[in-house]
């Protein structure tokens, strides 16, 4: 069993490298990274307002969900305190509302933009 692991181990880089072609001049990669740039390309205001909206919207998702763990971590902390107990309560319920404006908000913000783009392109 042992050294079925150590082999597996063994071939799992060369199983993840062979999913694109090695050029000779290029063994690692690097000029096809070029080729992904987007620098020269010009994006639709709609792309960017809406990729903004939604970098905004995951960062505050985590968040609420940093409280809400915050919240666990508060009431698994408690040691029966009836005090801490209900302060955690709270603060999870508080998490709990914002994942739902937060979800709302990202499904309204997308309905917006894609009836914007439609009716406008």
């Amino acid at each position: 069993m042992k050294k079925l692991l150590v082999s597996l181990m063994l071939l799992a880089p060369s199983m993840a490298m062979a999913q694109a072609p090695v050029v000779e001049d290029d063994p690692f990669g690097r000029n096809t990274l070029q080729e992904l740039s987007t620098a020269g390309e010009s994006k639709d205001i709609f792309v960017v307002i809406s990729n903004i909206v939604n970098i905004i919207l995951t960062f505050l998702g985590a968040i609420a969900v940093l409280l809400f763990l915050y919240g666990g971590f508060k009431w698994f902390t408690s040691q029966g305190n009836s005090e801490q107990i209900e302060a955690a309560k709270k603060i999870m319920g508080a998490a709990v509302v914002g994942l739902a404006i937060i979800f709302a908000s990202y499904a309204a913000a997308q309905y917006i933009f894609d009836q914007l783009s439609n009716q406008l392109l």
